[in-house]
């Protein structure tokens, strides 16, 4: 068998350390009788190496991957009965040893940090899921009430349903009001811009006398908005339901120009 059969492919696996057994026995017994071309071909991946670990970031490995290669290499180091290596190829080893050290140091250290980066933003997404889920289930909590209050009303005979025309500023805007002059009702509204910075949407319920503030009705940039209207005191009927622009604190009395109204 020739030289390029036998040790050639053993030289390159050698040099990172992953040559055992028999084959890395035969290997050094070899080097040991001072082949010119093997000492060759260890220098050359040798200074191969360290090339590369002074390229490379340098990094912390963690504990575990140090004391393992550090165990790995007082193994390969510790000489054999069968070969006695010369002393310029224990200081090539030595060189090795060090040059892979830094190649799996920073290996270790590159992928810790990447798994560690990604795990953080994982438990941030989860966070951020979690989140809008809880928002979510307390809306669709909030929409779940409101139907059912709607539903009761309309079971009342004595609820009726009026509608809301646009005026002056918001001629395209609309409204419905599920009305009991007993239990009071919900106003539904549709296409109204969202109110200006430092103005608010007040409605009005008008019965006998003056109007009387019925609460502030908040409306999303979508244009739509609702509203829980509570009973009049005393239960007294209500025969408009207006609503009008004014301060954001709301007013005690219309104010500003109107944008909803009820024949």
């Amino acid at each position: 068998m020739t030289h390029e059969e036998s040790f050639d492919a053993l030289a390159a696996v050698y040099a990172v350390g992953a040559l055992d057994g028999e084959d890395r026995l035969r290997f050094e017994a070899h080097l040991g009788e001072g082949c010119a071309t093997c000492e060759t071909a260890l220098r050359e991946s040798g200074e191969t190496l360290a090339a590369l670990a002074r390229e490379a970031p340098r990094a912390i490995p963690p504990a575990h991957v140090k004391e393992a290669l550090l165990r790995r290499i007082a193994e390969s180091t510790a000489p054999t009965p069968r070969a006695r290596p010369a002393p310029s190829r224990l200081r090539w080893l030595a060189g090795a040893a060090a040059a892979v050290i830094v190649v799996s140091a920073l290996t270790a250290g590159y992928v810790s940090a990447r798994y560690e980066a990604r795990l953080g933003q994982m438990a941030r997404e989860a966070a951020a899921a979690r989140e809008r889920l809880r928002q979510d289930q307390a809306s669709l909590n909030e929409q779940l009430a409101l139907y059912r209050d709607v539903v009761d009303l309309l079971r009342d005979p004595a609820s009726r349903i009026v509608s809301l025309q646009g005026q002056g500023p918001a001629p395209q805007a609309a409204a419905r009001v599920v009305w009991n002059d007993r239990t009071g009702g919900h106003i539904f509204v549709n296409n109204l811009e969202p109110a200006p910075s430092g103005k608010a949407y007040e409605l009005w319920t008008i019965g006998e006398g003056a109007p009387r503030p019925a609460g502030l009705v908040a409306i999303q940039p979508s244009g739509t908005g609702s509203q829980r209207i509570a009973p009049v005191a005393g239960g007294t009927p209500v025969k408009v339901f207006a609503m009008t622009l004014e301060p954001a604190e709301g007013s005690p009395d219309p104010t500003g120009p109107m944008v909803l109204a009820s024949k």
